[in-house]
């Protein structure tokens, strides 16, 4: 597959996949959606590869979720929500090797959800976390609610969800989001001292930790499904799609007119 949308290199062992829209910041829409998923499955079965690196280029944005200008009612590509959103969570699970997620600038909306998924994060001190659905027409009902709430507990979590609040690189630090907080100028040579740690582990064992992770929240594979078709469903309602014609007027929107 030609790449347009992310960038993809292997250095020293780690395999760097970039999303490569910061004009958008760096918002997927389904054909980055469809690039991220073939070098997911390039990077996860090369076994010259021993950690994968996923980050959004420049430094404005890791990524934003969905590019609002595909979204009318829904996206632009294939399954359930116009979106393979199922699929790239699921690969960015079952790769046999560490994910890291690089975040410079915002990782917010379904950019948080990427990030959360990740094995580990390691951010630069001006990245911003946190959720955006509810305040534009829509959620994560899958990974990006349950298993975050794994990540940083069930409070904490719908507060991210139900207030939409933003949060620093610290403050996703100290409630379990990051692992490692650096200056943004040595967010490079940090993540690449991980990878190198990694390439010295046996790469059976790291596969074998990653899948027995896995094993604890599987479950929720099946409940993002099922929630994932109810979110289709909801984006067809004049409720959702509020938030994108409130954004595109550039007012607060007005979603209490629409409930029932």
């Amino acid at each position: 597959m030609d790449y347009h949308d992310i960038l993809f290199e292997v250095n020293k062992g780690a395999a760097y996949i970039t999303i490569n829209r910061p004009e958008k910041y760096n918002a997927f829409r389904g054909k980055t959606c469809e690039e991220l998923i073939d070098a997911f499955n390039r990077a996860g079965w090369d076994k010259s590869v021993g950690v994968i690196v996923l980050s959004g280029a420049g430094d404005k944005a890791f990524c934003t979720g969905g590019d609002q200008s595909a979204h009318d009612g829904h996206y632009d590509g294939r399954g359930t929500i116009g979106l393979p959103i199922e699929d790239l969570h699921s690969i960015i699970r079952d790769v046999p090797k560490p994910v890291i997620a690089k975040v410079q600038g915002y990782a917010v909306g379904g950019g948080n959800v990427l990030a959360t998924l990740c094995d580990m994060t390691i951010a630069g001190e001006q990245a911003i976390f946190g959720q955006v659905g509810p305040k534009m027409g829509s959620v994560d009902p899958g990974f990006g609610t349950a298993y975050l709430a794994r990540a940083v507990g069930e409070k904490k979590a719908r507060e991210m969800w139900y207030m939409c609040r933003r949060y620093s690189a610290q403050e996703a630090l100290q409630m379990g989001l990051a692992n490692k907080v650096v200056p943004n100028a040595d967010l490079d040579s940090e993540v690449a001292a991980w990878c190198a740690e990694i390439m010295e582990k046996s790469p059976t064992a790291l596969a074998l930790a990653k899948r027995s992770f896995n094993m604890d929240t599987e479950h929720q594979r099946g409940i993002s499904g099922m929630g994932m078709m109810g979110l289709s469903l909801y984006y067809d309602t004049k409720e959702s799609k509020e938030g994108g014609v409130a954004l595109k007027e550039k007012r607060k929107p007005d979603f209490r007119q629409f409930s029932k």
